[in-house]
């Protein structure tokens, strides 16, 4: 009979200890969810803004304005944040993106180059408040806040 007790002893710990583990485990991963939702809403939270200042395109109007994210792609394609229906846009630009402190243009291999301030970017550059970035017959101008 000691025998029995002590086996359900044995056996009623070792399910609470389980029990216990499982609850540590759902309030860690539970914590971990609460933390990438907050990175991601700062992440969609606007920085500054493209405005269109010239276009020769129907589609896309003068004074239009679209909201600068960490990672905004520029091109035809509508999956990008600025769509920009322009027959000289490729459907993947180019990229900003802020990293290091710093926002970068990078052209994504577009058939018609992205150009900032009138030169042809081959390379990742840092961008600045005020400047023109020319994708296809559109041009931009960054205003960051």
């Amino acid at each position: 009979m000691n025998e029995a007790i002590l086996l359900l002893i044995l056996r009623l710990s070792a399910a609470g200890f389980l029990l216990l583990f499982v609850a540590a485990l759902l309030l860690l991963l539970w914590r971990d969810y609460q933390v990438t939702t907050r990175e991601i809403e700062q992440r969609r939270i606007p920085r500054g803004r493209l405005i269109v200042l010239a276009s020769d395109c129907d589609d896309v109007p003068l004074d239009t304005e679209f909201p600068l994210l960490p990672l905004t792609s520029l091109g035809r394609a509508p999956t990008n944040t600025v769509h920009l229906a322009d027959t000289f846009a490729s459907n993947e630009h180019a990229l900003i993106t802020y990293r290091e402190g710093n926002w970068w243009l990078e052209d994504r291999d577009s058939s018609n180059g992205t150009f900032l301030n009138g030169s042809r970017v081959r390379e990742p550059v840092i961008l600045s408040s005020g400047d023109l970035i020319g994708i296809g017959r559109v041009t931009l101008r960054l205003q960051l806040e």
